[in-house]
């Protein structure tokens, strides 16, 4: 989302109604299929005009996962996402991936809507290496290739990245540091071990650790952004380290298996959980005392901008150079940063005192 400010332990509650209207529905028709969602606009690929955008192109969203709360409300019309900036701009989208938070399962994807005429793809990836012979060959083809929320960095032209990489990280560490006083074992229930973004943000929380020598990362363990397996090695981390302080679980899927696992009297209040959730699938356990704070950007907002960067690029607007500025609809003008990075803005940092103010 687009407003500049340092993320803290507390959001500011007049932040709300601007993170409700980013959510609200954008009225704009979609339809299920099996192969996800998606919607139509009129009009061929050409330019409609010098210097313009594009009408008509077709946009694939491809997250990591379908059936990914996070990633729908990313992606969907009715949340504001990647298809409602697209209906805006008179394109076609759709939504489609695999079940899995794997490559083997998103590559098909991504492969089909090559071979359905796809102008531009939009990609949360699942490896930063394994699309890349997928992607490449997408590239020569002249298909726009953008990349949000988890990044495959040599093989697109753009990446939306939700908040600072390293803001990430040690603002994870620090909140969980907070909350156990700035001691103990504590661990990290991770999405995909292949997972860029996962692994980069691991890697500052590693980092800012070293500010905290009485906290010990005794464990990082997998749950794939798998509701199952998230709940499963969380249970295995409380039976292997009977002494654990904390956990963060820097994905959604993961930290809301995890707050279901510690929502009993045995470890409410004497195991802290933080990490990256969505507020409306955590708030029964802000509430019960289970989670006291947690981070996140809005999703949608993500999905909007990646949507706008992508017509942009495909409608030759930008190249992705460093420094190129565009316009993002409701969410202002955005400037290209180094490695091709586009930053949507900082986490906010959700506790009792203001979670009921946000829906998504």
């Amino acid at each position: 989302m687009k407003l500049r400010q340092t993320a803290g332990l507390a959001v500011p509650l007049v932040m709300a109604s601007v993170l409700l209207a980013a959510c609200s529905s954008s009225g704009s028709s979609t339809s299920s299929s099996s192969a996800g969602t998606s919607s139509s606009a009129s009009g061929s690929s050409g330019s409609s005009a010098a210097g313009s955008l594009k009408k008509g192109l077709k946009v694939f969203i491809i997250p990591k996962n379908l059936g990914n709360s996070y990633f729908t409300t990313a992606d969907s019309a009715k949340s504001g996402g990647a298809i409602a900036a697209l209906d805006a701009l008179g394109e076609t989208g759709t939504e489609t991936s695999g079940t899995a938070a794997t490559p083997a399962s998103q590559i098909p994807a991504i492969q089909a809507a090559i071979s359905k005429g796809a102008n531009a793809l939009l990609v949360s990836a699942t490896d930063p290496t394994a699309l890349c012979p997928t992607l490449n060959a997408a590239m020569k083809r002249g298909v726009t290739v953008v990349t949000y929320d988890s990044d495959a960095p040599t093989c697109r032209s753009l990446f939306i990245n939700q908040a600072s990489t390293a803001q990430i990280g040690t603002s994870e560490i620090d909140l969980l540091a907070s909350q156990i006083h700035d001691t103990g074992d504590i661990a990290i229930v991770s999405a995909a071990a292949s997972a860029t973004n996962q692994n980069a943000w691991i890697g500052y929380m590693k980092q800012e650790l070293a500010k905290y020598p009485k906290m010990k990362l005794v464990a990082t363990v997998y749950g794939n952004d798998d509701p199952t397996t998230a709940t499963q090695v969380t249970q295995g981390l409380l039976e292997q380290y009977p002494n654990l302080k904390g956990i963060i679980s820097p994905t959604t899927v993961g930290i809301a298996a995890a707050a279901a696992v510690l929502d009993t009297a045995k470890y409410r209040g004497k195991i802290m959980l933080t990490g990256l959730g969505t507020p409306d699938s955590l708030k029964k356990y802000v509430a019960d005392g289970t989670i006291k704070s947690f981070e996140l950007w809005n999703p949608a907002n993500l999905g909007y901008l990646a949507a706008y960067a992508a017509v942009e690029l495909a409608s030759g607007k930008i190249s992705g150079a460093q420094g190129q500025t565009f316009t993002a609809g409701k969410l202002g003008s955005f400037t290209v940063g180094a490695d091709k990075t586009v930053l949507l803005g900082p986490p906010f940092v959700f506790s009792a005192a203001n979670i009921n103010t946000f829906n998504f």
